[in-house]
């Protein structure tokens, strides 16, 4: 849970800013500035062009932010008089001075000659976000590492054009999260960059163990002698990688697949489908150490790899039309744990905010700004000022557009 109790009266701003805090802010400014002035050394002068302030910045994030709960088709729909029009908002900045600010946003104006990194960008933002993170919160033992849903709008999709479509789908980027599975927080982010067309690049590596067992290293490297149980899906789950990881004092609990996974090291008696009929609920178990090969029947062949469980300890799934259905205890904690994160993804997708950026880096900005309001709301609903004003998450998204933007009208809206 929070490692820091907050007041009662404490606004979503106050919850937003334990990640985003006003020197990051100020850092966007200075940069923002600095880039404006360079750009117009280079290709001109604009004199329509005035330094952003702080308080803009504020005022600029919260139109971006307000995308995420109206689901708007672009951000300038806010100044419109259609549909996406946000009358409420549209009077704090004009359409103009946003796109300026839009135009030389920056967090990292100018790459460093030391800099190799291809995020260098929006790594100092990530890092500070991941300070946020840890210091505000401290997982349950029972964790989870996936890629986390993204929905698109689909009142948007239906707009776009079949081009902007195939656009859409070659994002150049990877994101994954090593999340909380008791209360969706999410504890590490890393992102994978496509860095070329060649064989090195992402497309190439998609379905391949090196990729995802690098992803896997980073997103666990913080999580090192806390006895921390990791949940994988087939991609990242390899006997390879659970015994690195147990020497690290981190227990894992993975379900495996022979097309995705890596078996290197595993029986094949074991990859192999019984050639007699089985009925619900049987299994067979491989042991080697601390580590289990389980196979359990249920209307297929599952199999996990752990060494989180014993596998002699029971357990059941249960479903709503055949009742209970007897399984390794292993079999029932996974099943658990990957539901919750499929509840929180249902809940928490569709409020990544809307814009869609070329630029590779502020793609990835937009997505991270969405994850820290999304854990800012489940810190929220952990404290005390929830018993007090009990946002929704929408609600919680408004209220923060508003301190963004710095109106006065507080009341919550249904």
């Amino acid at each position: 849970g929070p490692t820091r109790k907050m007041p009662l009266t404490a606004s979503a701003m106050d919850f937003f800013q334990l990640f985003v805090p006003d020197n990051v802010l100020k850092n966007m400014v200075v940069q923002t500035n600095m880039y404006a002035k360079k750009y117009q050394e280079r290709f001109g002068s604009d004199d329509t062009w005035i330094d952003v302030t702080l308080t803009e910045m504020k005022a600029f994030l919260g139109y971006m932010i307000s995308t995420s709960i109206h689901h708007c088709e672009s951000v300038l729909s806010i100044w419109s008089s259609g549909f996406y029009s946000n009358k409420s908002i549209a009077l704090i900045m004009t359409q103009s001075r946003f796109e300026k600010i839009l135009k030389y946003f920056h967090i990292v104006a100018f790459r460093s000659s030391q800099t190799t990194h291809s995020l260098y960008k929006i790594q100092p933002f990530l890092d500070s976000l991941q300070n946020g993170f840890d210091s505000a919160f401290r997982p349950s033992q029972a964790q989870v590492l996936h890629e986390p849903l993204i929905d698109e709008d689909p009142v948007f999709i239906a707009t776009c054009t079949e081009r902007e479509l195939r656009k859409r789908k070659k994002r150049k980027f990877s994101l994954w999260v090593r999340q909380c599975s008791s209360t969706g927080f999410i504890c590490q982010i890393y992102v994978h960059l496509k860095e070329g067309s060649g064989s090195d690049g992402l497309d190439a590596l998609k379905n391949k163990p090196q990729l995802h067992s690098m992803v896997a290293k980073s997103l666990c490297q913080n999580a090192s002698g806390k006895n921390y149980i990791i949940f994988t899906g087939p991609s990242i789950t390899s006997l390879n990688l659970f015994e690195e990881f147990e020497k690290q004092e981190i227990y894992c609990c993975g379900l495996l697949s022979t097309r995705k996974s890596d078996c290197t090291g595993l029986p094949p008696s074991m990859l192999n489908n019984s050639a007699t009929p089985q009925s619900r609920g049987q299994y067979r178990i491989r042991m080697k150490g601390n580590m289990s090969l389980i196979c359990w029947y249920n209307k297929g062949h599952f199999r996990f790899l752990t060494n989180a469980y014993s596998p002699v300890q029971q357990g059941v799934i249960i479903k709503r039309k055949s009742g209970e259905i007897p399984c390794p205890l292993a079999v029932e904690a996974f099943a658990a744990h990957l539901s919750y994160i499929c509840k929180y993804d249902d809940k928490y997708s569709k409020y990544f905010i809307s814009h869609k950026p070329n630029k590779t880096w502020q793609q990835v900005f937009w997505f991270a700004i969405s994850i820290a309001i999304n854990n800012a709301y489940i810190l929220y609903k952990m404290s005390e000022a929830y018993h007090v004003t009990r946002y929704s998450r929408a609600q919680f998204g408004e209220r923060l557009v508003k301190e963004l933007l710095g109106l006065e009208d507080t009341s919550p809206t249904h």
